[in-house]
């Protein structure tokens, strides 16, 4: 039990866990505006969540993002970032946030051994901000973009989900704030997950190939074999350090090389983000508390579950009815 292997031969390298299903945002695509949250029992704890990373480690995985809802709201995150960062063998250990809360948080979790940060922003207008978010304020946002690279954190990443009529006449104002800010950034074609009720998927949908258009039509891109283990492909632009990544899940399926798996707040395993296939790891851990080879083995046994690929839609159906949120963004 040193690696994880699924049946096409991918090696699993990349755990995303969730650590909360809960957010100071609404953000229009990744959850309804009315929210029903887990009660606490259903949530794994703290100690829960840093066994599983501990299993993960010990079965070969080298990189661990923290995800949420909005990882940065849960009670005793700066702790759990700190035991985390602490496991011998972790090579990566990442975060995905909204930003807001960076700057009471950036200090703390690079000093526990956060390496890497990707923070999602997908407008620079205020007022628009506040729609696609529902609730969130840009300032903070931006203001938690400098804490974090004043904190000294390894890079940065912002992450912009393009929604077209919504907010696909920023994507060259989004470039040239990553590239003041020196900062790396992705743009992500919307993920098919939950029913929301805010816009029609089938209308919003934009692809990568029409972001990197436009991108091209002010700066050059050179494409790059840069990996960070997980979707991202990167591009370089010649007069700047920053990088340009695309996430493409349905024009540039990804599927073949994938090394991730995922753990809900539930403690559920799911193989795939675009299909249902999971186990329970919470029941193991709480029928047979402290029992890392029979967490292990859990782990191990659910490997032949992971499917091939995902068979996300453009059309505006909904597949999958679980939301971002409670998957892990």
């Amino acid at each position: 039990m040193t690696e994880l292997i699924d049946n096409f031969q991918r090696r699993i390298r990349y755990v995303r866990i969730s650590v909360t299903d809960r957010c100071d945002f609404r953000c229009v695509y990744c959850m309804s505006e009315d929210m029903t949250f887990l009660p606490r029992a259903q949530v794994l704890t703290l100690e829960e969540i840093e066994q599983v990373a501990r299993a993960f480690v010990e079965l070969g995985v080298e990189k661990i993002r923290l995800t949420g809802g909005e990882p940065l709201v849960r009670r005793g995150i700066d702790d759990l970032v700190g035991r985390i960062g602490a496991l011998p063998g972790l090579k990566d250990f990442a975060m995905t946030t909204n930003g807001a809360g960076l700057v009471k948080h950036a200090k703390a979790l690079r000093e526990g051994g956060l390496q890497r940060l990707n923070i999602s922003i997908d407008s620079l207008d205020p007022e628009r901000f506040r729609q696609l978010t529902r609730t969130g304020n840009l300032e903070h946002v931006v203001a938690g973009i400098r804490a974090a690279r004043d904190a000294g954190f390894e890079r940065i990443k912002l992450n912009a989900v393009m929604l077209k009529g919504r907010n696909d006449d920023e994507v060259l104002d989004l470039v040239d704030f990553a590239r003041r800010e020196g900062v790396d950034i992705s743009f992500i074609e919307e993920m098919p997950l939950g029913d929301v009720s805010d816009h029609s998927r089938g209308e919003t949908f934009y692809s990568s190939d029409d972001v990197k258009s436009t991108v091209e039509q002010r700066y050059p891109l050179m494409p790059t074999t840069e990996n960070t283990l997980g979707p991202s492909r990167y591009f370089r632009m010649p007069d700047s350090d920053s990088r340009v990544g695309f996430i493409s899940p349905h024009s540039h399926n990804f599927c073949d090389t994938c090394n991730r798996v995922r753990v809900t707040v539930e403690g559920r395993l799911l193989l795939c983000l675009g299909n249902e296939h999971s186990v329970d790891l919470r029941e193991v851990m709480r029928r047979y508390p402290g029992d890392m080879a029979r967490l292990k083995q859990r782990i191990v046994e659910a490997m032949p579950l992971k499917p091939e690929r995902h068979h996300f839609r453009t059309d505006g159906d909904v597949d999958i009815v679980r939301f971002m949120n409670m998957t892990g963004g």
